[in-house]
C-alpha cells in the first residue's frame, strides 16, 4: 500500500469525509462519527489532522484498530509530508511544567498523602477532576478516610517482635503485601505509560495488580508487561452483550489471570460533579473500551461516557452463568450489607469486596471498614471463621499501613488500594509506585511490632477498639494530611466579564 501524504489527509476534514492520523496511520472515521461514545465533535476537531495527542491519554492503543473495520484502515502517512506544527504552550501548561520540574525528590516523599499532594499540583485540571471526584456531596469519600480514624489500637507487649512478616496469600496467590492494587480507570490521564507503571512495579515487588476494564492501556499490553509468574486479577464491568463479556473473561483466563472481580455496585454511574463540570467528553474524547455502548449524554464528564455499555440488568441469576464460563475464582466487588454477603456465599463465589467504589457511586453509603464488622458476624453463621472457602476484602480510604492492619484485625483477608497508587505513578511514574510499596513495608514493620503481631495471622479483633466506628456524629480526630489534599466541591461559576 502506497504512503498517504498529509495533504491528502487534510482534504478529508468534514463530517462528509473525515480522515484522521493516529500513530502514523490514516483512518477513515466518517461512518464512525455518530457511534463515537464521546460524540462526533471531538473527532471533527481533528478531522484531516494528526489526532494522536488527543487519542493517547484516554484510549487503549488498539482501540481504533479493534473497533474500526479493516477497510477503513487506509495506510501509513508519508513522514516526508508531515508539517511539524509548533504548539503554543499555554500559561497553565507552562506553570504545570514548572511545578513538575520543582517536584520534591522521591527521598522527600514519606507517606502516601505526599503523592496525592504532588499529583494535585502537576496533573492537568481535567485529569485531577476525574481522578479525585466522588458522587453528589462527596460525603462517602470523606467518610471512607474518617472511618479508620475512629478505630483505635489495643497493642500487646512483650511478644518478641524481632522478626515480623506481612507476606500473605490472596485468593491462594502469594503476595508480598496484604494489599493488592485495586482497579482504577484511565491511567494515561496521569502518566504516558498509564497502567504499565503499576504492572512493572508490581512484578518487581511481588504485589498483585487488578487490571481495570476501563484501562488506558489494552488488556494484552498490560499482561504482556508482566514478568513470568506475576499474579494479576481482572476487574469486570459486565457488558449488555454477554458474548462480549464471555470472550473477554475467557481471553483473560487463557492469558493467565488468576481472579475475576465483577463490579456489582455500578448499574448506573454516580453523579461525579467535579468531573461533570470539566465536560471532558466535549474537549478530550473518551475511550471505546468495549463494543456495545449505547446513547450517552455528551456533557457529563468522561466517567459517564466510557461506561454506557455497562448492563444495569445484572442480577444474582447471572452468577451461575459466570461460573459456567470460567474456572477463575469469582469475587463480587461492591457488596455493602450482610444480607448480600450471605447471598454471595450461598451462590458459591470465592469472596466479596466491601466497597462503595471509592465514594463514586451512592453518596452517604457506609464505608467498607464499617460494613466489615456486621458482614463477618453474618458469615460466621455459615461455618468456621476465617473461612478458607470465602475471602472478604475491603477497599476505600486506605492511606496507611495502620489502616491495613485495622481491616485485617477485624476480619478482612486483604485490602485494595486504588487512588493512592494512581497518584504515585501520576507524580513519579513506576518509581513512585515502588516508593509507595516501600512506604507500606516500612509502616507495616513498625506498626506490627508496636501492636505485637509477628505475622498477619496474629492480627485479631482484640487488638482494636472499633466501638466508635458507627458513631457518625461525634468527635473524629482531624486528619490534617487528608484535608490538605481534599478539594472541596464548588458551585456553578459566573462567566468572567471581558
Amino acid at each position: 500500500m502506497s504512503l498517504i501524504s498529509s495533504q491528502q489527509v487534510a482534504e478529508h476534514s468534514s463530517a462528509e469525509s473525515c480522515w484522521i492520523i493516529v500513530h502514523g496511520k490514516v483512518y477513515d472515521v466518517t461512518q464512525f462519527l455518530p457511534e463515537h461514545p464521546g460524540g462526533s465533535r471531538i473527532i471533527l476537531k481533528y478531522a484531516g489532522q494528526d489526532a494522536t495527542e488527543a487519542y493517547d491519554p484516554i484510549h487503549p492503543p488498539d482501540a481504533i484498530t479493534t473497533h474500526l473495520p479493516k477497510d477503513k484502515h487506509l495506510g501509513a502517512v508519508d513522514p516526508k509530508t508531515i508539517i511539524k506544527v509548533v504548539k503554543e504552550v499555554t500559561a497553565e501548561e507552562k506553570r504545570r511544567q514548572e511545578l513538575l520540574a520543582a517536584r520534591p525528590s522521591l527521598d522527600e516523599i514519606v507517606n502516601l498523602h505526599d503523592f496525592e499532594a504532588v499529583a494535585k499540583a502537576i496533573l492537568p485540571a481535567k485529569a485531577w477532576a476525574y481522578y479525585s471526584s466522588a458522587s453528589d456531596d462527596e460525603i462517602t469519600i470523606r467518610e471512607n478516610r474518617a472511618a479508620y480514624q475512629r478505630i483505635w489500637f489495643r497493642p500487646r507487649v512483650l511478644r518478641d517482635v524481632s522478626t515480623v512478616s506481612w507476606a500473605t496469600t490472596i485468593l491462594g496467590q502469594k503476595s508480598s503485601l496484604p494489599v493488592y492494587i485495586s482497579a482504577t480507570a484511565l491511567g494515561k490521564l496521569g502518566h504516558p505509560d498509564g497502567e504499565l507503571n503499576l504492572t512493572r512495579a508490581a512484578g518487581k515487588h511481588g504485589v498483585i495488580q487488578m487490571i481495570p476494564t476501563l484501562a488506558s492501556c489494552s488488556f494484552d499490553e498490560i499482561v504482556d508487561a508482566a514478568v513470568p509468574g506475576q499474579v494479576q486479577f481482572l476487574q469486570l464491568y459486565v457488558n449488555r452483550d454477554r458474548e462480549i463479556t464471555k470472550r473477554y473473561v475467557q481471553h483473560a483466563e487463557k492469558r493467565g489471570v488468576k481472579g475475576l472481580f465483577i463490579t456489582v455496585d455500578a448499574p448506573q454511574l454516580g453523579r461525579r460533579e467535579k468531573d461533570m463540570r470539566m465536560k471532558v467528553v466535549d474537549e478530550g474524547g473518551v475511550a471505546k473500551v468495549q463494543d456495545g455502548q449505547g446513547d450517552i449524554k455528551k456533557d457529563e464528564g468522561v466517567a459517564r461516557a466510557i461506561s454506557s455499555f455497562i448492563d444495569p440488568s445484572l442480577s444474582w441469576k447471572d452468577i451461575p452463568w459466570f461460573k459456567s464460563i470460567t474456572n477463575m475464582p469469582i469475587v463480587l466487588k461492591g457488596v455493602a450489607t450482610p444480607e448480600d454477603a450471605l447471598l454471595a456465599y450461598d451462590y458459591g463465589v470465592a469472596g466479596i469486596v466491601l466497597s462503595n467504589h471509592g465514594g463514586r457511586q451512592l453518596d452517604t453509603a457506609r464505608s467498607g471498614i464499617e460494613n466489615l464488622i456486621e458482614v463477618v458476624e453474618a458469615l460466621k453463621t455459615r461455618g468456621p471463621w476465617p473461612n478458607p472457602r470465602f475471602s472478604v476484602f475491603v477497599d476505600g480510604g486506605i492511606r496507611r499501613a495502620s489502616d491495613v492492619l485495622k481491616a485485617i484485625a477485624l476480619g478482612a483477608s486483604a485490602v485494595g488500594v486504588g487512588r493512592a497508587f494512581m497518584y504515585s505513578f501520576s507524580a513519579y511514574g513506576q518509581e513512585g509506585v515502588e516508593k509507595a510499596f516501600q512506604i507500606f513495608r516500612e509502616e507495616l514493620e513498625m506498626n506490627m511490632r508496636l501492636i505485637g503481631a509477628r505475622t498477619i495471622d496474629e492480627l485479631e479483633p482484640s487488638m482494636v477498639d472499633a466501638s466508635g466506628l458507627s458513631s457518625h456524629v461525634g468527635f473524629t480526630p482531624i486528619d490534617n494530611l487528608y484535608n490538605t489534599t481534599y478539594q472541596p466541591l464548588a458551585l456553578a461559576q459566573f462567566k468572567t466579564r471581558l
